[in-house]
């Protein structure tokens, strides 16, 4: 029996709860043997789920990697503009290090990350869960096949969900950028680098608009009040924190986004944190930056094209993506696979199967749970190839920047191997 990968995480938040999930999960594979986290509470949640002894608990990833525990691998799932020093620092101690996305705010950044990741020796990889969905499982090996012939072009979207981005990207830790990342990067660099996974070609153009055009002052109506508490328009505003938060906990469905918004997981918990906390401010009167929408336009080495479209205003939903081919057409609502074949005018359906666990909304549609499982495997046998290396995930992340600078200087950013010049 191959001995269970002993595991650390820095960071006690939404991402670290999900891995710590599902390493108490798969006892008989890994093991959880410190968590770190400067909230007491958050931290200490976890550690109690895992049973870690007082002297497993660090309040911060500093302490951790002085401490040197005895793991083999860590994962990182501090805040955004937090990644950069535990990853290296971790990375020279030697440890397997997986990073929760994006891998750092800047350029600059990601390329010493990639650099320290490089010269460890170590397997590294970051949390890019879309590739190891089972749909995308599917959808790489029905390209492989040829069922839709050479990649043309494709079509994806990423519906936000207008509730979800007022939760996060208005109201929530990622609503600035300066204290995040863009928001292209904070929530579709997973979006870029499975394109690039998909199409399997370098990027050899980019451009890209978007704009913060809702969320604003200036769209706040006369009457409305700067908490949702206190606003004679709770019952009716598409964006009400009540409506939103409240709801939920009257139902007793205390999960995400609930306990992001409070460790009180009650009633009166929930009330306390719209009534003094950031998520009970009106979307119209916060300090949010982010754009809540954008469009990328792709060019690959090779010709094919993508145009990728990140927007809030959706229901929350699983992505959708075309795949135009010179023999098929490639279509997915995310929980099927249609397929229409040139040759035969036939269209084929697949369903996706998510398992007896998980359903297509839950855990990225099974990424979170494909994830552990190859990085697990990979850290017990020692096989970089079974996840993402430093290097896809630096392209990944470059694409990211070149659209971003497309966005805000209005050009269109030439690349050579993935990189702008």
């Amino acid at each position: 029996m191959t001995t269970p990968v002993r595991y650390a995480i820095a960071g006690a938040g939404s991402r670290g709860r999900s891995y710590a999930n599902w390493i108490r999960q798969h006892p008989d594979r890994a093991l959880l043997l410190a968590i770190a986290d400067p909230t007491t509470s958050a931290a200490q949640s976890i550690a109690l789920d895992h049973r870690l002894r007082d002297d497993s608990i660090f309040g911060s990833w500093q302490e951790m990697v002085q401490s040197q525990p005895d793991v083999n691998a860590v994962i990182v799932c501090t805040q955004d503009n937090d990644h950069v020093a535990p990853a290296i620092a971790f990375l020279r101690a030697g440890y397997d290090v997986l990073l929760e996305k994006p891998m750092a705010p800047t350029e600059p950044e990601c390329h010493k990350i990639t650099q320290a990741a490089e010269a460890s020796g170590t397997i590294f990889s970051v949390c890019h869960v879309m590739r190891h969905t089972p749909l995308t499982a599917a959808i790489k090996r029905m390209l492989i096949e040829g069922r839709v012939g050479q990649i043309m072009s494709v079509e994806h979207l990423e519906p936000v969900g207008w509730w979800h981005h007022a939760h996060s990207y208005v109201r929530g830790n990622w609503c600035q950028q300066e204290s995040s990342s863009s928001m292209l990067l904070a929530k579709s660099c997973h979006d870029l680098d499975w394109l690039l996974y998909i199409v399997g070609q370098p990027l050899a153009k980019v451009s890209s608009f978007g704009t913060l055009s809702h969320f604003t002052k200036q769209n706040q109506p006369a009457e409305a009040a700067d908490r949702c508490l206190d606003c004679p328009l709770q019952d009716s505003c598409a964006y009400s924190a009540t409506r939103i938060y409240l709801t939920k906990a009257r139902l007793g469905a205390f999960d995400w986004p609930l306990d992001v918004i409070t460790h009180d997981l009650t009633l009166a918990g929930v009330h306390q944190a719209l009534r003094e906390g950031p998520y009970g401010r009106c979307v119209y009167s916060c300090d949010n930056d982010v754009v809540d929408h954008q469009v990328v336009a792709m060019e690959f080495m090779g010709g094919a094209t993508a145009v990728f479209t990140m927007t809030a205003f959706t229901e929350k939903a699983l992505r959708k993506t075309r795949i135009f081919g010179t023999l098929g057409r490639l279509e997915t609502d995310g929980e099927e696979i249609k397929i229409l074949d040139f040759r035969t005018g036939r269209e084929t359906v697949t369903p996706v199967g998510f398992g007896e666990q998980i359903g297509a909304s839950q855990g990225h549609a099974g990424g979170d749970d494909g994830l552990m499982d190859s990085f697990t495997t990979a850290v017990a046998e020692r096989d970089q190839s079974l996840v993402s290396d430093a290097s896809s995930a630096l392209a990944s992340h470059l694409a990211v920047f070149a659209a971003e600078r497309s966005r805000l200087t209005g050009t269109v950013i030439d690349l050579v191997d993935g990189q702008s010049q």
